[in-house]
């Protein structure tokens, strides 16, 4: 028999495994890797924001894209953790929708963000001159808004379209939060509207975003090329290299879960693609930002001696 989602009141998410040796294990697994999300995106924005060094264009993106990932990271962890902790795989209607915007909201938004970094290290790299006056502190915050603005209006027409859909059969999600593609297998009339949505927002919110970093790319690496020495080539290079990793990992997962017609998802497969973006990414952007980067090694030893002295 058919039912409508006025009759689901709750979903039950299946998770990584039914073995309770293995949940607590993920437990286990789950809250270092909360913890090391939270540290270390927390202390990146707190050295962006206190160090007078990080006060440029570039440190600013990474902070807000710190933000992001912090929030994100908490949209799931604190779900998967208490499930495997109590055993308790249900979420309600609401609280599948509330999870299912924030986690569309917040990852639109981190799209737009890293296309607003590529634009800027496109300008660092071919106008180096005209650097400051080009990505001015308002054009910096306006990008911010219109990438917040645009991902979660964009998370908005996404979840009311999903969630008045009706679902029969079987309010078990096979994944660990509440996405389209689970959702799409519950659902009993996907309408070619729905798919026009998502093809919309598909190409609105990750292949455009993509388009413009591609793009931003080739301006600079013909910008890298007409430099004459090789030092300073490798030196132009290593200003965008961070964010470029950063963006293949991260569109590489995103288009391998949604660019692909429904019929071919492997949800179990998906799985594990959609732990790496959802959980594992924000804890290595701090890394991958930091790790490599000399200002921000010294600014956080600066913040250690400042500790310490306090102390």
């Amino acid at each position: 028999m058919e039912k409508s989602n006025l009759t689901v009141t709750e979903f039950i998410l299946v998770g990584f495994t039914p073995d309770p040796i293995m949940q607590l294990v993920l437990f286990v697994v789950f809250l270092g890797v909360y913890f090391l999300t939270v540290v270390g995106n927390t202390t990146l924005i707190v050295l962006i924001c206190n160090d007078s060094r990080l006060h440029t264009p570039m440190y600013f993106f990474i902070g807000n894209l710190s933000f992001l990932d912090l929030w994100y990271s908490s949209v799931y962890i604190p779900k998967i953790l208490m499930t495997c902790i109590s055993g308790d795989k249900t979420i309600s209607f609401a609280g599948c929708a509330a999870q299912f915007f924030f986690s569309a909201g917040l990852a639109y938004s981190e799209c737009y963000v890293l296309a607003a970094m590529a634009y800027d290290r496109y300008v660092a790299i071919s106008n180096p001159l005209l650097y400051a006056q080009v990505m001015s502190r308002r054009l910096c915050i306006c990008l911010v808004i219109y990438s917040y603005t645009g991902g979660f209006v964009n998370a908005i027409i996404l979840t009311s379209n999903t969630f008045t859909m009706n679902f029969c059969g079987d309010n078990i999600i096979d994944d660990f939060f509440c996405d389209v593609p689970p959702l799409v297998k519950l659902s009993c009339d996907v309408k070619e509207s729905y798919q026009a949505v998502l093809y919309f927002l598909l190409a609105s919110n990750v292949i455009l975003p993509t388009a413009l970093i591609l793009a931003s790319y080739l301006f600079i690496i013909g910008a890298i090329l007409r430099i004459r020495s090789t030092q300073g080539r490798l030196k132009a290079f290593s200003t965008c290299s961070s964010h470029l990793i950063s963006v293949t990992l991260y569109y590489g997962s995103i288009l391998y879960i949604y660019s692909r017609p429904s019929s071919s998802y492997t949800l179990a497969r998906d799985k594990m693609v959609s732990t790496f973006y959802t959980v594992v990414f924000p804890m290595l952007n701090p890394m991958i930002y930091s790790l490599r980067n000399k200002h921000v090694k010294e600014a956080l030893k600066k913040l250690f001696r400042l500790t310490q002295f306090e102390f």
